[in-house]
């Protein structure tokens, strides 16, 4: 409950719009670092040359994949009750769920509804359109996903080639900050407010026992692939609670 408190109020207080790229749950920072303790190799300093690469060869929209864990029913629409369910699902509280869904909602339905002659078309639903999620992507951000909602591993690996110096498959909190100031475009507020609270959270909630950001959670986030983790996570907990 107190960690549920603390999360009602950053949002509340920033009016962040988060993605489902933020991860909200109370078992995470305990639980899901331990799922991946995979090694990593040092970080080649060729990684220039991916610049013009993508995830795969089919120009998959990763960003897409980020967002699909909360369409619920996969229908291509994500309304405000399936936000509340996937952040329930990944083990996050029923308050903190009712506010993450409306404010990701509201902030980015419009964003990605087509135009009607011209002009966005209103629907209070608020309904999020996955194919045109990448039209709600903020300022101020790490440039993994291109304006096309690709994944860049190009500019994934230059987080960690740049501002990982205590471990090179991890950032520290101060290495962090560094991280997202030193994505700040000018006079872009509410882009540095957004990437702010965005990382700030991802940092609390998956930091392991070191204080470290690990490398694979990162990547977890930007695929969407953390989110069916937790969920499978949250599931076998209850299953063994039941027995």
């Amino acid at each position: 409950m107190k960690k549920q408190r603390n999360m009602f109020f950053l949002l509340s207080s920033t009016f962040v719009l988060i993605l489902a790229t933020v991860v909200i749950s109370d078992h995470t920072r305990d639980t899901y670092p331990r799922i991946i303790e995979a090694k990593h190799k040092c970080f080649d300093v060729e990684y220039q040359h991916l610049a013009i690469k993508t995830e795969s060869e089919n120009d998959e929209n990763v960003l897409q994949k980020h967002v699909a864990f909360f369409d619920r029913n996969n229908d291509g629409v994500i309304y405000p009750w399936e936000t509340f369910k996937g952040f329930r699902a990944i083990g996050s509280g029923i308050l903190l769920s009712s506010v993450a869904s409306v404010f990701i909602n509201v902030g980015l339905s419009a964003k990605t509804r087509p135009l009607r002659q011209g002009k966005k078309c209103p629907n209070l639903l608020f309904p999020i359109e996955v194919q045109n999620i990448h039209r709600a992507k903020h300022g101020s951000d790490s440039g993994v996903y291109d304006a096309h909602g690709r994944f860049v591993p190009s500019k994934f690996e230059e987080i960690f080639h740049k501002y990982a110096r205590s471990n090179p498959d991890a950032l520290t909190a101060d290495e962090l900050d560094e991280f997202v100031k030193g994505n700040r475009e000018p006079k872009d507020y509410g882009g540095w407010v957004g990437a702010l609270a965005e990382w700030k959270i991802l940092y609390y909630l998956a930091k392991d026992k070191n204080g470290l950001l690990k490398k694979d959670i990162v990547r977890g986030v930007y695929d969407g692939s953390l989110f069916v983790k937790m969920a499978e996570e949250k599931t076998n907990s209850t299953k063994k609670k039941n027995e």
